[in-house]
């Protein structure tokens, strides 16, 4: 797993601490350093597909870490 991708998670759990809910695409890719949705995107479909990370609804701002 890359860098990105293990930061991805933590600043997820961190933002949701902090505000109550998942961060949007371009949140988690400023705080990654990450300039393209679609990077954030791809990064965020890899961990799905691992079960790091699962959506609750649509959109990335409703996400669980660790599939749970």
């Amino acid at each position: 797993m890359s860098g990105r991708q293990e930061a991805i998670p933590y600043v997820i759990r961190s933002w949701i601490i902090e505000h109550g809910e998942g961060p949007t695409i371009r949140q988690i890719g400023e705080r990654v350093g990450l300039s393209s949705t679609s990077s954030v995107a791809y990064q965020l479909g890899q961990l799905e597909g691992r079960g790091l990370i699962s959506r609750t609804g649509r959109g990335w701002n409703y996400c669980r870490i660790g599939g749970c």
